[in-house]
């Protein structure tokens, strides 16, 4: 396999890997350049990108299925990208309101966090 693209030696310049996220509600694609250069995330850019857009739009961006949780009892509820922050919101929320909670995935897995009695 040869390093050579149109002739010439591949530079480090030429070569564009900068992860693109979709989103089809807003109609639009941005780089991450600006999570990884400027704010320096690494490899966390896509989730701060995508916890950017959901605060600034009200949803997520394309394939981004985030964790839900939501109270039984009452109307407190809140989205995370991974499985160790939703639990945490659900098991403190059951522990401290004595109210069960709905631990679900978009890929459609649930559980009910059960409050403790009181």
């Amino acid at each position: 396999m040869s390093d050579q693209f149109d002739g010439g030696p591949l530079e480090p310049d030429d070569i564009d890997d900068t992860p693109t996220v979709t989103c089809s509600r807003c109609d639009g694609e941005w780089d991450l350049g600006y999570e990884l250069d400027t704010l320096r995330v690494g490899n966390r850019a896509l989730e701060r990108f995508a916890l950017d857009h959901k605060r600034h739009t009200g949803h997520f961006p394309d394939d981004v299925q985030p964790w839900r949780v939501a109270c039984e009892a009452c109307p407190d509820a809140d989205e995370f990208l991974t499985e160790r922050p939703a639990r945490r919101w659900a098991e403190t929320h059951a522990r401290h309101t004595g109210h069960d909670v709905s631990l679900g995935h978009a890929d459609g897995g649930s559980t009910t966090i059960e409050a403790e009695p009181r």
